[in-house]
């Protein structure tokens, strides 16, 4: 049969991306990515370390980002990623621009982390305080907040589960519990960390809630790497995507007063699921902890008020 009417394949924009060693989320990742994109993914040496700042600084010496980048050049991306929050904010905003620089130069091409991302991201949608979510245990949390307040961040509030594996485990429902959780103080936006953390289909359920923009590190990853080759992220009502979004609930300001939203009507929870509260040194069943992480945060939240305007305009409503 002959197809040569066919004329493909499409031509492809190449994006390389460098994950840590047990990075499972792949698939999230292409999420974002339009048609006409590649992703081209290598992975750190594996090391027999627990998620941790040991591990964080393992997964980002510059001799392993270096050789990371010039295995992927066999395949000419036009932009490489270093796809690992912890691991490119454990330096400090010192640290992860040599980091960025040491990936540019072995590759000769532009090259971002995550945590630089991240920064570029509230900065876009003018983001000064915010509240962070994370898998993490409490001093790599700690670390997360340091980055943040040098680089002139303030948090408002903050949640963090105190996993040291198997982050890529956690359900939505998790993630949505520690958020609630975490945005107290009238936050601009909200931040949940670890690009091992599942969130893509969080974000909008969770934007329409809070009424505030939110950021996860594969949605900012994604952003800045497609941004750097001229393309667009894809992610319908996800407000740093989609200017809808933009534009509706997402930029309200959060009121106190009104009740969370009950999980079986958020469209993220299975009604047969069993619910399961945080508590201290809270984690998956099976997923190790570090002693003596207390779960932060408080119930007493503010969610936006129902009798609140519609902002959406006339386009289509976002999820709920």
């Amino acid at each position: 049969m002959d197809v040569s009417f066919l004329g493909g394949p499409l031509p492809q924009r190449g994006v390389g991306i460098v994950a840590p060693f047990d990075f499972a989320l792949d698939r999230e990742l292409w999420r974002w990515v339009p048609d006409d994109v590649s992703l081209h993914l290598t992975r750190t040496p594996f090391v027999p370390v627990e998620v941790s700042l040991d591990l964080a600084r393992l997964v980002s010496e510059h001799e392993t980002l270096r050789e990371a980048t010039r295995a992927l050049c066999a395949v000419a991306p036009e932009v490489v990623a270093y796809a690992c929050t912890s691991g490119s904010f454990v330096g400090g905003t010192a640290g992860e621009r040599a980091m960025a620089t040491a990936m540019a130069d072995a590759g000769e091409m532009p090259a971002l982390t995550t945590s630089g991302a991240m920064l570029d991201a509230l900065r876009e949608i003018d983001a000064r305080r915010i509240a962070i979510v994370t898998p993490y245990t409490k001093s790599v949390t700690d670390s997360l907040e340091d980055y943040l307040d040098e680089a002139g961040i303030g948090i408002t509030g903050r949640c963090y589960m105190g996993l040291t594996r198997e982050i890529w485990r956690v359900a939505y429902r998790d993630v949505v519990d520690m958020a609630r959780e975490a945005v107290v103080d009238a936050p601009d936006a909200l931040f949940i960390s670890c690009t091992n953390l599942p969130t893509y289909d969080v974000i909008p359920q969770l934007e329409a809630e809070l009424r505030m923009p939110v950021l996860s590190a594969n949605q900012v990853t994604m952003w800045a790497a497609l941004r750097a080759v001229g393309k667009q992220a894809v992610g319908p009502y996800q407000a740093l995507l989609d200017p809808v979004a933009r534009r509706g609930p997402a930029a309200m300001t959060s009121t106190t007063g009104t009740q969370p939203v009950a999980h079986e009507a958020d469209g993220l929870v299975e009604p047969e699921e069993q619910q399961v509260g945080h508590e201290p040194e809270a984690a998956l069943a099976g997923a190790g902890t570090e002693p003596g992480d207390p779960l932060e945060g408080t119930p007493d939240l503010g969610y936006g008020h129902p009798g609140l305007p519609d902002e959406w305009g006339s386009g289509p409503q976002p999820p709920v």
